[in-house]
């Protein structure tokens, strides 16, 4: 296997800090990012004919992602997420191109970085890059993929995040908490590999039935995945904020590390003129 490329010199500071400030404060970050790539109507080319796949715009386009997090920072967030929520490899095999998982990672994490920096120099304000983990389309559970396979496939992944420059890695969305197990653990060895600490950051989602995709309840992630040594679980995605609170409150009362909580606005319906909350 080719050697790696080191992280950023400051990548260890940089997440020295974010940890600090993870301890004694409310960090904040961003929002949605899809909607904001999409409603720049990128074009077939700039998908390079794989429509839909964002995460080639890190390459062919990254004056849009760019302005994401800009747009995002102008506002104040201590924080933005890379646009690598699909740049995994069961999320780019769908598109047959899962040898890019480490290209279009590090790529998504570079762009990101020197917007922060940017910022963080302009504002004397720390900004600091989340590096996004999706759960890809394929569950190890239901024998979609094996343990293995998922598990060194996310830690390229983490590896790319992290050469790119990002100071944490977040696993988000996760429905199959063996799945989440997978990337975690991939994340972990990624900065083994590296020679690197980042906080590591899980977000499980649960559906309006009240448990995971899978049948998981909050109180059995919470017991599976605080043992494996993450920074910060919370929760994302699939509901609206009051539909999150129940789960939420049994974190608070329950998890030992701090939480984290990023709600969408509920789940849209879909119309001619596109998703409608």
């Amino acid at each position: 296997m080719a050697s790696l490329p080191n992280p950023p010199a400051d990548t260890q500071t940089r997440a020295d800090a974010l940890r600090e400030a993870l301890a004694t404060r409310v960090v904040v970050a961003d929002g949605a990012m899809g909607t904001m790539l999409q409603a720049q109507d990128p074009s077939m080319e700039d998908f390079q004919q794989l429509e839909g796949c964002n995460e080639v715009l890190n390459v062919t386009r990254p004056d849009i992602v760019r302005s994401v997090h800009e747009a995002y920072f102008s506002v104040g967030v201590d924080c933005v997420e890379t646009n690598t929520f699909g740049a995994n490899y069961a999320a780019l095999a769908e598109y047959d191109i899962p040898e890019r998982n480490f290209e279009l990672s590090e790529a998504g994490a570079r762009i990101a970085r020197q917007v922060a920096d940017e910022f963080t120099a302009s504002t004397g304000q720390q900004r600091w890059v989340l590096g996004s983990i999706g759960p890809g389309t394929k569950l190890p559970t239901l024998g979609h993929i094996t343990y293995a396979q998922i598990r060194d496939a996310y830690q390229v992944n983490a590896e790319g995040l992290i050469s790119g420059g990002a100071d944490a890695l977040l696993v988000e969305t996760t429905q199959d908490l063996l799945q989440t197990k997978s990337s975690i653990i991939g994340a972990r060895r990624a900065m083994e590999a590296l020679g690197v600490t980042v906080p590591l950051i899980c977000s499980v989602t649960v559906e309006t039935t009240g448990t995971m995709l899978l049948g998981s309840e909050i109180g059995a992630a919470l017991t599976a995945l605080e043992p494996l040594g993450i920074d910060m679980i919370g929760l994302n995605c699939a509901t609206g904020p009051a539909e999150m609170s129940e789960h939420l409150r049994y974190l608070a009362r329950n998890a030992r590390i701090p939480l984290s909580c990023m709600p969408n606005a509920g789940l849209p319906v879909l119309t001619k003129q596109g998703a409608h909350y």
